[in-house]
């Protein structure tokens, strides 16, 4: 049986059949990735200038804002476009590109969000042992640990995945390139790399989520012994926002890689698809700055350097 995968394009799912519901569908999704995108460079620009945000929380949450501009760049733009021209084809390297960074990127994500709950814990578990536990070279360890974790699945799924042989149907039933997706339309019968890979992916998410459900259950009892009210209302305001982005996204990236995939998916297969791969990046700059009172603080500061420093060149000219 011959592969004429390289010789044709993908068909990307249409969940909107309407041209006027699709101009609708681009417009909405062009605002979350505007949104996306002003929130995280923000939060990257403001962790950079800003000398109080240099600790290992925020030097965590200025990656993740990294690593959620480049999640959301690999699929929200080609939606867009789909949605605007009517077209959903997609070439063949762009669909391998799509699963290699697509994998890459939530794989790295769920490593440094598990580094992140582990910061919390030694913040408020061990707060006197801090700052040499959770030294600088630690944190670039980490970083470092999770963009390699995330970078050999992503080849290993991608490989795996491309590896396999497309014969008759073209039409991905989802809105961009995904293993699952993939695998409904091959007629490969046999597909070992895919199932060990997915294997050591279950090994690897069951073993961060256990990470961070045993670091948030320390945290949450030293909280509760905390005398004072305050204290307690401060480390709530700090974790519960994470733990809702990790549950979010661990929650819907599972359902959407475990799930049978459907011959015609439906709505809900479309928005579990989304909450996992474009909302976290928009959800993420709202969630951790909304209550926080360092981010806006640095956020004041620079636009009062930045009217001042105007002001003050605008009286000299």
């Amino acid at each position: 049986m011959i592969n004429h995968t390289v010789e044709t394009d993908f068909i990307l799912m249409e969940f909107i059949g309407s041209k006027q519901l699709q101009v609708l569908q681009c417009f909405l999704f062009l605002l979350i990735y505007l949104v996306s995108l002003t929130g995280n460079l923000l939060i990257i620009m403001l962790v950079t200038v800003d000398q109080c945000l240099h600790t290992p929380m925020y030097f965590f949450l200025k990656n993740l804002s990294f690593l959620d501009v480049c999640l959301i760049s690999v699929t929200d733009p080609k939606l867009i476009l789909s949605s605007l021209s009517h077209r959903s084809t997609i070439s063949f390297p762009g669909c391998v590109c799509q699963v290699l960074f697509v994998v890459s990127f939530v794989a790295t994500e769920i490593s440094l969000l598990t580094a992140m709950s582990y910061d919390r814990y030694v913040a408020i578990c061990h707060p006197l042992h801090y700052d040499v536990i959770m030294n600088r070279a630690v944190c670039v360890q980490m970083v470092a640990t999770s963009w390699l974790f995330g970078s050999l699945f992503g080849a290993l799924y991608s490989y795996g995945t491309f590896f396999l042989s497309f014969c008759d149907s073209r039409k991905v039933p989802q809105f961009f390139c995904d293993v699952p997706s993939l695998l409904k339309i091959s007629c490969s019968k046999t597909h070992a790399t895919i199932d060990i890979s997915v294997i050591f992916g279950v090994i690897y998410g069951l073993f961060c989520l256990v990470s961070i459900v045993f670091s948030y259950a320390y945290i949450f009892n030293t909280v509760l012994r905390m005398p004072l009210s305050q204290g307690r209302s401060k480390v709530f305001s700090t974790c519960i926002p994470h733990l809702i982005v990790v549950t979010t996204f661990l929650v819907t990236g599972a359902t959407a890689y475990l799930k049978p995939v459907p011959d015609s998916p439906q709505l809900l297969d479309f928005l579990v698809t989304v909450f996992y791969s474009v909302m976290p990046p928009s959800m993420n700059p709202i969630i951790y700055s909304l209550r926080n009172k360092e981010i806006t603080s640095a956020l004041w500061n620079v636009l009062w350097k930045l009217d001042h420093h105007g002001f003050y060149r605008g009286k000299q000219l």
